[in-house]
């Protein structure tokens, strides 16, 4: 049988693999030093390698090819889940859409330009007052050509003045109305989920109208899940109210007599991205497959049932704490977003949880776009991920429990009803609960804040952003909060010391019996920014001067079991006597062998609830005050 020179088959020249193989090879590893009668049975070792997401998803260790459906489907077409749109092939095949809310008129309308004229194809504005004013809006945008560039305006705390003020713009433009582009951003679920009042959509009508007669290619409607992933909610949670939101803003145009298919054209997402590349390839998917169910049901005509997404990087990932990571993460989040098919892409800068953002910060934020799309072509291939079996199953796992939640909230009333029940914000507050412990415990591990900590780091200065008015709804929170409030009392502590808080690290042993742990431990310190005070080697009785010399009140001891088998009780007696207040133990408390009640105050271990120890550390040292 001649073989093809040009047909390229990758799996070439390997046999074929079962699954029978693969899990014995899996259990090969797992049960490797496991003694007899205690070996990990097949679905014993599956168990252990899968994980279980906040959503309460199943992340299995292998997908194959029953967990993908039999037909994908193609992009623009019925149930859109591959894309609400066949793409072209240009390069930049989504928006590239920077937010601007810099209260200098000035700076702003520069940065705008700077924007348009290096990549940016549509304009983001917030009107507030700690941000640019509504009455100004002429200004910033005084040299933006509106017959080119999209504009969207968003208010947290006017959005008919904000709207109004776009619409005064556009009138005064002397453009064509029909070659202007852009969004309105009205949306009544948003407001009253950030003010904490009751929701009110009497606005919305009046405003898709005059969208509809007098700027038809301008958006009156945003569905604007962002304020509730800024206040906590998880994945399924954001798809689900993101859903929900849409069918309430349906229905109302509905009874005021407005038509589905126009209705639908007056509606855009915003939703989130994350460094969770393949939950938001698959939420972005889920999103577009939910709604074009929702819009047949609705009696939508088939061409006009895709949803229309923004995705934007999500602030509660970015952190104040080594923030230079947060490129990183807004990277990765850009990658999912576009993989997944979003029409357009905010990428925040990487100081925008520090402050307001530098020009140097805007540029690489609009640049992360620009790489992606012109220099690593993303956007040249339709759903790249589809067929991919696990973002396949993904999908399928996100759209199916995001159904349930929207069908519960409909039952209820609907998505304004559970919003001023209540309702969203206890699903909400019951997600942040089991997040915050496992922050703590570092099972979601934060890179730079939780997690391999930069030593002797500096507070990051960027330029202060005004005073926001206070809004009274759902709390906007970050992940790295509490983790950065520690940092904060730390550094604190430094400026009125001269020097950051310590802790005494008695490495014991050489250091191959102490360099694991102590390079442990030093880590678990420094989330904290408290200082590793090292000691190596010596007796019980120099160690305890050492640490008695340095003032030490809190000390770790860091070695291998062998060691502490025979140091780690006669050092830890020691340091107690010389006037140390806490001594903790990095492992386990049984390899000190048998210790009295009370000697040890704790261990550094993995698993181990980071910011309980670290609060209590604080308190010893005298940093929390």
């Amino acid at each position: 049988m001649s073989v093809d020179p040009e047909q390229l088959t990758l799996a070439g020249g390997f046999p074929s693999v079962t699954d029978e193989q693969w899990e014995a090879e899996v259990l090969k590893v797992l049960n490797r030093g496991r003694p007899e009668g205690k070996q990990l049975t097949v679905e014993e070792g599956l168990k252990r390698l899968t994980t279980t997401t906040l959503d309460g998803l199943q992340i299995a260790p292998l997908y194959t090819a029953g967990d993908s459906p039999a037909e994908l489907g193609y992009p623009g077409a019925m149930p859109f889940t591959r894309g609400a749109s066949v793409r072209n092939g240009d390069a930049v095949a989504w928006g590239v859409r920077q937010l601007h809310e810099d209260p200098d008129v000035a700076l702003t309308r520069q940065a705008i330009l700077d924007d348009l004229e290096r990549g940016a194809t549509s304009v983001w504005l917030r009107l507030d007052p700690d941000a640019i004013p509504a009455d100004r809006l002429a200004d910033v945008l005084a040299d933006v050509q509106l017959d080119l560039a999209a504009v969207r305006v968003i208010s947290n705390t006017d959005p008919a003045g904000a709207a109004t003020a776009l619409i005064e713009v556009f009138r005064g433009s002397g453009n064509d109305p029909e070659n202007l582009k852009g969004s309105l951003g009205i949306d009544a679920l948003r407001y009253a989920a950030l003010n904490g009042t009751t929701p009110d959509l009497s606005a919305h009508r009046a405003f898709v109208a005059e969208a509809t007669e007098s700027l038809p290619g301008v958006v009156a409607l945003t569905v604007d899940v962002l304020p509730y992933v800024g206040a906590g909610a998880d994945d399924v949670q954001e798809l689900a109210f993101a859903i929900a939101t849409g069918i309430e803003y349906l229905r109302d145009l509905d009874d005021a007599g407005i038509s589905p298919d126009l209705a639908v054209t007056q509606l855009e997402f915003r939703v989130s991205a994350t460094a969770d590349q393949f939950m938001t390839i698959s939420r972005l998917r889920a999103l577009r497959r939910l709604w074009a169910r929702v819009t047949e049901v609705s009696g939508v005509t088939e061409a006009l049932r895709g949803a229309h997404t923004h995705a934007v990087t999500s602030p509660r990932m970015f952190s104040t704490v080594d923030p230079y990571v947060n490129l990183l993460r807004a990277t990765i989040a850009t990658f999912g977003a576009a993989t997944g098919g979003a029409d357009a892409i905010t990428v925040l800068p990487f100081d925008h949880a520090a402050g307001l953002p530098s020009s140097f910060s805007r540029r690489i934020a609009r640049n992360t776009q620009v790489i992606a799309a012109e220099e690593s072509n993303l956007g040249r291939v339709m759903d790249p991920a589809g067929g991919s079996w696990y973002v396949e199953a993904l999908t399928e796992e996100l759209a199916q429990a995001a159904w349930v939640i929207v069908g519960e909230i409909e039952a209820a009333g609907g998505m304004a009803a559970a919003l001023a029940s209540g309702d969203i914000e206890r699903r909400i507050g019951q997600t942040n609960e089991a997040r915050a412990a496992k922050l703590a415990t570092r099972a979601i591990e934060l890179t730079g804040v939780s997690m391999f900590p930069l030593a002797g780091e500096v507070k990051f200065e960027a330029k202060p952003r005004p005073e926001a008015p206070v809004l009274g709804g759902l709390t906007q929170i970050r992940d790295s909060q509490v983790f950065e409030e520690l940092r904060g009392q730390a550094w604190a502590y430094q400026a009125e010391h001269g020097a950051p808080p310590e802790v005494f690290l008695a490495c014991l042993g050489q250091q191959r019996d102490f360099g694991a742990r102590q390079g442990f431990a030093s880590n678990v310190l420094l989330v904290g920014g408290l200082h590793p005070a090292e000691s190596h080697g010596g007796t019980p009785a120099e160690i305890a001067e050492r640490a008695a010399q340095a003032g030490a009140k809190v000390a770790v001891l860091a070695s291998s079991a062998k060691v502490y088998a025979d140091q780690a009780v006669p050092v830890a007696e020691a340091l107690k006597a010389a006037g140390v207040e806490k001594v903790y133990l990095a492992g386990q408390l049984a390899e000190a062998g048998e210790a009295p009640d009370g000697l040890f105050d704790g261990t550094i271990a993995l698993g181990m609830n980071v910011v309980d120890f670290l609060n209590s550390t604080f308190t010893t040292l005298g940093v929390t005050r």
